[in-house]
């Protein structure tokens, strides 16, 4: 989906991607990819190269999607935010982000990547529902989520392996009331 937009906060930027950022998308994020994202994300270990450039090529050209990407106050890309399986129909999407440098996590990035799109999401796309899932051991996500004002509203009991545990997956969602309610305009 083509969209001119961006945000900034405490020199950290967040935007559309461009197709042109493919490998760069790659070599920063995903070669290596991070174990402990991974895990919280529930993706597998390792992707290929055409893998990660198929999935973000796709990402950018289709049109019931929003890949926005992360950059640190030095300019590196650090992580993503992504509106995906738009149904503009029923007004709903599905939502995640992933941050892929550690070092960066802890610092309140999430929380304003989270806000940001949610609010990308029910004012300029207009949407009725964002829903999410996240595992139930990352709980320092669910928190954030919970902050910007997701409820939980279901969990899939034992429904993902982490070292050989099983874990649930926590479903939340927001409606474009909540949102309304949230940001006082009901």
């Amino acid at each position: 989906m083509k969209l001119d937009c961006s945000w900034e906060k405490d020199g950290f930027r967040m935007r559309p991607a461009r197709m042109e950022e493919a490998e760069r998308y790659y070599e920063q994020n995903f070669n290596p990819l991070d174990p402990e994202t991974a895990r919280m994300t529930g993706c597998k270990a390792a992707f290929s190269r055409e893998e990660v450039l198929s999935f973000f090529r796709s990402a950018v050209e289709s049109p019931d999607c929003c890949l926005f990407l992360v950059f640190a106050p030095g300019g590196r890309m650090i992580g993503e935010s992504v509106i995906n399986e738009i149904d503009f129909a029923l007004r709903c999407a599905n939502f995640r982000i992933a941050i892929y440098r550690p070092a960066e996590r802890g610092r309140g990035i999430g929380s304003w990547m989270v806000q940001t799109t949610r609010d990308f999401a029910f004012e300029v796309l207009k949407l009725h529902r964002l829903s999410l899932d996240v595992f139930s051991f990352n709980t320092r996500a669910e928190q954030v989520y919970r902050k910007a004002g997701f409820q939980r509203e279901g969990v899939l009991r034992d429904a993902v392996l982490d070292g050989g545990q099983y874990a649930d997956d926590i479903l939340m969602s927001m409606l474009e009331e909540d949102w309304k309610r949230l940001k006082g305009l009901l």
